[in-house]
């Protein structure tokens, strides 16, 4: 018994002497960074190891685990209380099968037990997710992207659809580093925590306020497309009714008014499924109903011409039906088998571009010249209303999910982040909101009801939020932030892949951004409607 005392106290001690020595290592090599001097390890990714607590919990994980088998293997495992807290750092020992990283490295026990405990989902029901997301109603706009861009259109909406393909995958890439003994772990666990690494250590935090303005920029947006949409579909199937857009609008917003109640999503969780399926028998039905007139089909109207004025707002609209890689790096930490996401990135996309292709070719060759913006407002009176109504529902129960995450991040960033937190937490001490909180959430839901009444252009608005942050989040800081953490590892064709990505994608959020405000611009002089 006293030698097994003995042995554990000496391991106990050998553990705190190598977290201070591997400490002080990486103070000395930090400074030794700054001065200009280059290490001669594959973990520069990771920034210098001085500032980048990543860094120093990684290696400490490591050193854990050695503890441990050691104590496994010598001594039996030991039965001592308090044994349990050296278990080895798990989440940096993933498999895909393993609880995330915890955001506490003291008392992050507790969050990892949780999270083994939590469900995984199969790369099929990630599949889903993803398709939900890039397969959603504002396919609705891509035929009138097709009407300014041709035979272009078409080819944009497939290459749109191989880029973000490839700049999902990159991102996931961005998420693991190397260890010692060259197996890939996960050191990351979202897209801000990327951003952060990036900037580090300079700037530790500036990345990760840039991807979340992003963020609620095109979450708050989405919520705006779809106040307008509901707005104009219920004014176009009931034309007869003195009743304008912008009161649809408001009444629309009204029965979203319970969002600002959400404090998660299970309860309108039930609904997406039935939503999505809805969603795709609409599909079906226009392109039934455009099939029954393939003989007037105007094959004449489509060209390899471009409106120079209007394409660069088609670019955006089709960017922005892409966009999902937000909730990518979330979505592959909660797979089964993370090692099945590529697969599943590749049939999605694929499956989205032959279906959102043939979707927009077969509407505008139905419609041509005559297309509009919504391309459900082209169809006869008799089904116009019918299916406008399945799409208005569809609206305002996928509301509160981009609501809902815009709500989180700005919670998260501003009022709960411990001592950073820029103003008091709005949770009471029971978890109740304050009424000051459920004031704010009821302020955001005015606010996307007031971009809704004074900019009421679906188009205009998909075009430039896909210029703006689609063309981001999806094309530069994908490419960006790879090339920064995986430059030594990386191929030559690899980085003319990201170069090329990043000034193609930077060449069209600028040009789609410019001609997006000069329609809206000239929308609003001339007072034109939807």
């Amino acid at each position: 018994m006293a030698t097994l005392i003995r042995s554990k106290i000496s391991n106990k001690l050998s553990n705190a002497a190598t977290s201070v020595s591997n400490k002080s290592q990486a103070k000395v090599s930090g400074m030794f960074a700054r001065m200009g001097f280059q290490a001669a390890t594959d973990e520069e990714a990771l920034g210098f190891a001085a500032c980048d607590d990543l860094d120093y919990d990684h290696r400490q994980g490591l050193q854990m685990d050695i503890l441990k088998n050691d104590e496994v293997g010598g001594e039996g495992g030991g039965e001592f209380p308090g044994d349990d807290t050296v278990e080895g750092d798990s989440h940096y020992q993933r498999d895909g099968t393993g609880p995330p990283p915890s955001s506490s490295k003291d008392g992050g026990i507790c969050d990892e037990l949780a999270a083994q405990d939590k469900p995984k989902i199969t790369a099929w029901e990630a599949g889903w997710n993803v398709t939900n997301a890039i397969q959603g109603m504002f396919v609705l706009g891509l035929p009138y992207a097709i009407l300014h861009g041709g035979y272009l259109g078409l080819f944009l909406i497939i290459f749109a659809a191989v880029v973000c393909c490839y700049t999902g995958k990159i991102l996931i890439a961005c998420l693991y580093e190397e260890n010692e003994d060259g197996e890939l772990v996960r050191v990351r666990d979202s897209y801000v925590d990327i951003a952060n690494a990036c900037c580090a250590p300079r700037f530790p935090s500036l990345g990760g306020y840039v991807v979340n303005v992003a963020q609620i920029i095109e979450l708050v947006m989405t919520c705006i497309l779809y106040v307008v949409v509901s707005g104009n579909l219920m004014y176009n199937s009931f034309p007869s009714l003195p009743v304008s857009q912008k009161s649809w609008a408001i009444i629309a917003t009204a029965a979203l008014l319970p969002c600002a109640f959400l404090k998660s999503l299970k309860a309108v969780s039930k609904f997406s499924l039935l939503c999505t399926l809805a969603h795709f028998v609409i599909n079906i039905l226009v392109i039934a109903y455009c099939l029954s007139r393939a003989r007037d089909w105007a094959w004449d109207k489509v060209k390899f011409y471009i409106d120079v004025k209007k394409f660069p707002i088609s670019i955006g609209i089709i960017v922005f039906s892409y966009t999902s890689q937000i909730f990518l790096p979330s979505l592959e930490g909660n797979m089964q088998k993370p090692s099945e996401f590529h697969c599943m990135m590749n049939w999605t996309h694929i499956a989205a571009c032959i279906l959102k292709g043939l979707f927009a070719l077969v509407a505008y060759l139905t419609w041509a010249d005559a297309t509009k913006e919504v391309i459900t407002d082209n169809l006869p009176s008799t089904i116009r209303a019918v299916v406008n109504l399945f799409l208005v529902a569809k609206a305002l129960l996928s509301y509160p999910l981009p609501f809902f995450a815009a709500v989180e991040v700005l919670e998260k960033s501003l009022f709960q982040d411990g001592a950073r937190a820029y103003f008091p937490d709005c949770y009471g001490g029971d978890g109740r909101l304050k009424s000051w909180g459920l004031s704010l959430r009821c302020g955001l839901v005015v606010f996307t009801l007031l971009m809704a009444i004074y900019v009421p252009h679906f188009a205009l608005l998909m075009g430039l939020t896909g210029s703006l942050t689609g063309a981001g989040l999806c094309f530069l800081l994908p490419s960006l932030f790879h090339l920064k953490l995986m430059w030594r590892k990386m191929l030559w064709h690899h980085v003319f892949f990201d170069v090329a990505i990043f000034v193609i994608g930077g060449i069209c959020s600028i040009s789609g951004f410019i001609h997006s405000m000069e329609g809206l611009i000239e929308a609003y002089k001339y007072n034109i409607e939807d």
